[in-house]
């Protein structure tokens, strides 16, 4: 699949993984819309070739606004990647009592239905394009974790959602396959995004120390090239891909 000349579409693209993402698809030729809640919208900086719509991902509407917006501007939408989640911590049963269902629920909702919506609504989108000589029309990529393999005490909502993302590939990728759409999971491990950055120096380096090699943190460009190179990569269909170094979650 060529970058250059098509439309991408990439969630949570106002800071972290999305961000950096959408930079690096703009730096090579496509033009990218990135969808972002309002409030993250309102602190982001986009480059050059990144227009940032506000979206809710679970919510139909404006992710359906956003692609016919894509459409008005006469470009073709040819790749989606998600990248917004959130990732927050409690335990099953805790002095506090048991884990909060609206919590669990929140997490699924935004991490696992938000990913689902918006690659239902892209490959819609995608199979109303000619397809390449290949046959092929376009590709989703979408986000996991590590997490979705072995989580860490206090993860039980995130390592769910994540599961379901990585779960849904191989299903997705076959249901699409009649339409020329591809369908691919990255699984980062711990990545240098700015939710890492309100922990300490000595955190972060004990978070380092138990990545095999390299031994530092991943970051997000690093995230972004493999999104391009599987967005390039025309046998890439139905599959996860860790990102971590080798990393395999301790318990805590």
């Amino acid at each position: 699949m060529e970058i250059s000349g098509v439309a991408a579409l990439v969630t949570g693209a106002a800071s972290g993984l999305g961000a950096a993402t959408a930079a690096a698809l703009a730096a090579r030729g496509a033009t990218v819309y990135g969808l972002d809640l309002p409030s993250s919208i309102e602190k982001a900086a986009p480059g050059d070739g990144v227009v940032l719509l506000p979206a809710d991902v679970t919510d139909e509407a404006p992710v359906k606004e956003a692609i016919a917006r894509i459409a008005d501007d006469g470009a073709e939408l040819r790749i989606a990647v998600s990248c917004a989640g959130i990732a927050p911590s409690a335990r099953i049963l805790s002095r506090k009592g048991t884990h909060d269902l609206d919590l669990f629920h929140t997490v699924l909702k935004v991490n696992l239905l938000g990913t689902f919506n918006v690659m239902r609504l892209a490959a819609e989108a995608m199979s109303r394009l000619e397809p390449d000589a290949q046959g092929q029309r376009g590709i989703v990529v979408n986000t996991a974790s590590i997490a979705a393999f072995e989580a860490q005490i206090g993860q039980i909502a995130y390592a769910a959602s994540k599961a379901g993302v990585a779960g849904m590939t191989v299903t997705a990728a076959r249901d699409l396959a009649q339409y020329g759409v591809r369908v691919m999971t990255i699984a980062p491990g711990i990545v240098d995004t700015p939710m890492m950055a309100g922990f300490s120096d000595d955190v972060r380096a004990g978070l380092s120390a138990g990545v095999p090699f390299p031994q530092r943190l991943a970051q997000p460009s690093e995230f972004a090239r493999l999104v391009t190179m599987i967005v390039e990569h025309d046998y890439l269909n139905g599959e996860t891909i860790r990102m971590d170094g080798a990393l395999r979650m301790a318990p805590r």
